[in-house]
């Protein structure tokens, strides 16, 4: 069993990316059951799946940070893992149904199985088995609660798998984060990775919405500006976004890297995914329905979903202590007054409008943030939040929108460049 270094320059694993296989199609059958779904009891269930896989994901996200899962009886464990959340997305359909205790019982052993590996783990580190048998209640008494939940319906039934989401959510932060161990580079790279898949759910929803249909001029446009909007979601996190964050995770240590880590990739990850399945709904109510406006639940996700996004965004600007900025909480809000104008248009309309303010956003921090973000994405993450600072200082403004210094030292290079 190889452990990995907390500063070392870790890469995610083959092995990692073959579990994340059993995550994409977690996410595609919590897309359908929205889809199957269109209701508002319909998008709060949909919204607790999402947040019950994502966990799961996330502690394997960890897990692996901490352990090469390539080495030893873990890669064993680790496929025995993937095989049980793929039980677990086999039954999400169902998950409130007749397939709930196989969905709650599959998933505890997914939890448990985690649980083991880090408890061996953390066998010649006191600090990292203190730390796991700090979040070991919550991480039982929480799959617990979802089998309990299989027995119920309705409210009941509804009621505990919050209360199983809020033991979890709040289980990482017993111990305010002491003990835990964290590659920052690996982490950021496993979670760039898992929005990309999020990304491509959203590309196979423009081809399922457009399955056995004509392919005519609206529908080509509809699918070039489900693209479009796509492209936008992926420019807005992996042109300097990434980096920024990589920076400042790398820049704290012990508990406060581990903090940042929980909150800006754990918790506030979820919300950027799941705006990705609500975005991933809207396109194939869309391309399905050119010419009529959308329901309430498909103009929630396609506009809506979007908005969830650039929220997260600006949640992640805030806990790196970067301000609220000026482009995305303004985009957020646009896209939200958006909901109710695309229940009264055509849909390629709405569709358009959404496209026309994500790509307006990105023409903005392009030319807005010119200077800072080639900066920025000249030195890809190897640099440090002061000197993103000062550059801020010399160029007026970063993406970032730290708190700038207005030391002369600016121009110093990082080191290695």
């Amino acid at each position: 069993m190889h452990v990995r270094s907390a500063e070392g320059e870790e890469r995610v694993t083959p092995l990692e990316l073959f579990f994340d296989l059993v995550f994409v199609f977690a996410i595609t059958q919590v897309t359908g059951f929205l889809a199957a779904n269109e209701t508002g009891e319909g998008l709060l269930r949909g919204g607790l799946l999402l947040a019950v896989l994502w966990w799961a994901w996330a502690a394997y996200a960890w897990l692996t940070n901490t352990l090469d899962p390539e080495e030893g009886l873990v890669r064993l464990a680790v496929f025995a893992s993937a095989g049980a959340m793929l039980v677990v997305a086999l039954a999400t359909p169902a998950a409130f149904g007749d397939e709930a205790l196989v969905f709650a019982i599959a998933y505890f052993v997914v939890r448990a199985l985690h649980l083991v590996l880090y408890v061996i783990a953390g066998r010649d580190d006191p600090e990292l088995r203190a730390a796991v048998l700090r979040f070991a209640p919550g991480a039982v008494l929480g799959p617990s609660l979802l089998v309990v939940a299989s027995f119920f319906d309705g409210p009941v039934e509804i009621g505990l798998w919050v209360a199983a989401l809020a033991v979890d959510y709040s289980s990482a932060l017993v111990g305010r984060g002491r003990g835990w161990r964290l590659s920052p580079a690996h982490f950021v790279e496993r979670h760039g990775l898992i929005i990309i898949i999020a990304l491509g759910e959203s590309i196979v929803a423009i081809g399922v919405g457009a399955a056995g249909l004509p392919l005519d001029a609206a529908r080509i446009t509809g699918a070039l500006l489900g693209m479009v909007v796509a492209a936008a979601l992926w420019w807005s996190y992996f042109d300097w976004v990434i980096f920024v964050s990589q920076a400042r995770l790398t820049d704290a240590h012990g508990a406060e890297r581990a903090n940042l880590a929980r909150d800006l990739y754990t918790y506030l990850h979820m919300p950027m995914v799941f705006g990705i399945v609500l975005f991933a709904l809207g396109m194939k109510e869309t391309l399905a329905h050119l010419d009529v406006p959308l329901g309430i639940i498909p103009a929630i996700g396609l506009c809506g979903g979007l908005a969830l996004y650039m929220a997260a965004h600006v949640a992640v600007r805030l806990r790196t202590s970067g301000g609220w900025g000026h482009g995305r909480p303004t985009a957020t809000v646009v896209l939200l007054a958006l909901i109710p104008i695309a229940t009264m248009v055509p849909s390629l309309a709405a569709l358009a409008l959404a496209a026309a303010v994500c790509v307006t956003l990105i023409a903005y921090e392009a030319l807005r943030y010119r200077g800072a973000r080639a900066w920025i994405r000249g030195h890809r993450g190897e640099f440090t939040i002061e000197e993103v600072s000062r550059i801020a200082a010399r160029t007026g403004a970063a993406p970032a929108d730290q708190e700038a210094s207005t030391d002369p030292s600016a121009d110093r290079p990082v080191a290695g460049h």
